[in-house]
């Protein structure tokens, strides 16, 4: 059963996980810099959710996204992913847990900025 947000439909925390160890998706964290700074999902990249532009994204429509934000409270996610369905996105979801959720659920973080993130 695929669960639903806003028309979204959602992952789990620890499913996201499974897929990103399996490198069959990109995860997108739409927080301010500085919470992707202090914690994120292991390889995430962090964007603005209301100014990104498809260059942000990957060129290939049908590449499996996962948006989240800070809490299943937070609707950033839900937001910038409704943003990349209307740019012609159609693998989309969003983790409600957020980072919060990732964390409580005792799953690996990354922190600090990388070096693709610190050339822009």
């Amino acid at each position: 059963m695929i669960a639903r947000l806003m028309g979204l439909s959602t992952i789990s925390p620890r499913h996201l996980l499974e897929r990103i160890e399996h490198r069959t998706v990109t995860a997108i964290d739409v927080n301010p810099r500085r919470s992707w700074v202090t914690a994120r999902v292991p390889g995430a990249v962090n964007l603005d959710p209301a100014g990104y532009t498809e260059k942000d994204l990957p060129a290939d429509t049908n590449a499996p996204l996962v948006f989240y934000c800070s809490n299943f409270l937070c609707r950033k996610a839900p937001n910038a992913a409704r943003r990349a369905k209307q740019m012609g996105y159609a693998n989309i979801q969003v983790m409600s847990a957020g980072i919060q959720g990732w964390v409580d659920a005792g799953l690996p973080v990354e922190s600090g900025e990388t070096e693709d993130a610190a050339a822009r």
